[in-house]
């Protein structure tokens, strides 16, 4: 049976990169991916400019910049067709030039990224679906599974990072999936190209029945995503409800004139969701495994980046320490969650406000009217400015005072009714 330091499951960004950071620090991985590359997935396809930095220190951002591929000035905001408005990304801290977000497929991206893995010596089995855990005193302590010839395999290791997104066997074996509280949200995703009017931005437009992010991906080519309640999907043509629904908006509708679909539109269900505590020692979630926030907040990709350096530390500490139990390995999940908690609240206050039409128009024309709250914003959804600069009583009470609360003029009274919108 083969064995190594650490099994890997799922090439994707948070399987890729940590397999280069483990790589750095000199352990012998293998990376089990059950589709053969180049695949697609369905994804926004734009990464938060806070990216460029871990990318680097993987390796790959010189790669991609090879590519010559899209950078994004910023965001564009609509509600409802109402009110609307660009904002730049904000200045960075130490940044030499303007700020600015890849835009690119997909299949590139997740390709450059195996590609890297691959020069950089770890060993990489395709096509190697993982079935099940092998455990040993209630810890896992390698995997099973069948190459592309249905030949079955056995690798061991003292842990195993589950990189392999929403359906990892992780979360089916163990049962681990939460579903979310509210509807439930499918995104279905598909390019278009010949769209020509599009600027280097990333448009977010809000309308009945969802959202949509639309963002160029190459010169010729715009990735469209409509993220929608899952209810809607029933007994309908997918096909025919994305168009419908995407091109009935008008500010869409105008964007994409001489687009057409180049492809069939992607479905994914239950979008967000989070995710139980592992209970046995050896396995660490990273990446979609870990659980998915609403994408209206900004794309997964920077997540699973950063997901993948905090695991790495703590599995080097873990190795350090010749200890691969559950209270060490827990560390990982306490320190992600304490580094993302604000941005999670920041997930569930927007996603109450996007879909409340009033309030959202309202609270688009206040940052319509102060660029700086607008641009604070952009930024923390960039994911380089920090989320406890606006989940914060101040900043709330400066963007929604205007917009809900407008006939109270004893503060005290403002702010308890601020409260309970926010509780509710």
């Amino acid at each position: 049976m083969k064995k190594c330091d650490v099994i890997i499951i799922g090439a994707g960004p948070a399987g890729t990169a940590t397999a280069l950071l483990l790589k750095k620090k000199g352990y012998q991985t293998i990376l089990l991916e059950q589709a053969k590359f180049p695949r697609d997935k369905v994804c926004g396809e734009f990464i938060s400019p806070a990216a460029d930095s871990i990318l680097k220190e993987l390796g790959v951002l010189a790669s991609i910049e090879a590519q010559s591929p899209l950078r994004l000035k910023g965001v564009f905001l609509s509600s409802y067709e109402e009110s609307e408005m660009f904002v730049d990304y904000p200045d960075m801290p130490y940044s030499p030039g303007p700020v600015t977000s890849l835009s690119l497929p997909r299949t590139e991206f997740d390709n450059l990224m195996l590609e890297k893995v691959r020069e950089a010596g770890v060993e990489i089995r395709e096509q190697h679906k993982v079935l099940d855990f092998i455990f040993q005193d209630g810890a896992v302590v390698g995997v099973t599974g069948r190459d592309s010839t249905k030949t079955p395999f056995s690798v061991k290791a003292p842990i195993v990072v589950d990189a392999g997104g929403r359906n990892c066997i992780s979360l089916r074996k163990l049962n681990l999936k939460i579903p979310p509280k509210s509807s439930e949200k499918t995104a279905i995703a598909a390019h278009w190209e010949g769209a020509s009017l599009l600027k280097d931005y990333c448009y977010m437009h809000v309308s009945q029945p969802g959202y949509t992010g639309i963002a160029p991906v190459s010169k010729d080519l715009t990735n469209v995503v409509l993220v929608l309640d899952s209810f809607y999907l029933k007994s309908r043509s997918i096909e025919d409800l994305y168009v419908k629904t995407v091109l009935k908006n008008r500010q869409r509708n105008d964007l994409l004139t001489g687009g057409r679909l180049t492809e069939k539109p992607r479905v994914v269900n239950s979008l967000a969701f989070s995710v139980k505590k592992p209970s046995c020692g050896g396995l660490v979630l990273v990446g979609d495994a870990m659980g998915f926030i609403d994408p209206f907040t900004g794309e997964g990709i920077y997540l699973s980046l950063r997901s993948a350096q905090i695991a790495t530390d703590i599995i080097d500490l873990a190795f350090k320490n010749s200890d691969f139990s559950r209270n060490l390995l827990s560390q990982y999940e306490i320190i992600r969650r304490r580094e993302f908690r604000k941005k999670f609240m920041l997930v569930n206050i927007l996603q109450k406000l996007i879909y409340n039409p009033p309030l959202c128009t309202r609270v688009m024309r206040i940052l319509s009217r102060n660029p700086a709250l607008a641009k604070l914003l952009v930024g923390v959804t960039g994911d380089y400015i920090s989320a406890e600069t606006v989940v914060s009583m101040k900043f709330l009470l400066k963007l929604v005072s205007g917009a809900i609360l407008p006939q109270e003029r004893d503060p005290s009274a403002r702010r308890i009714r601020l409260q309970s919108v926010l509780r509710d």
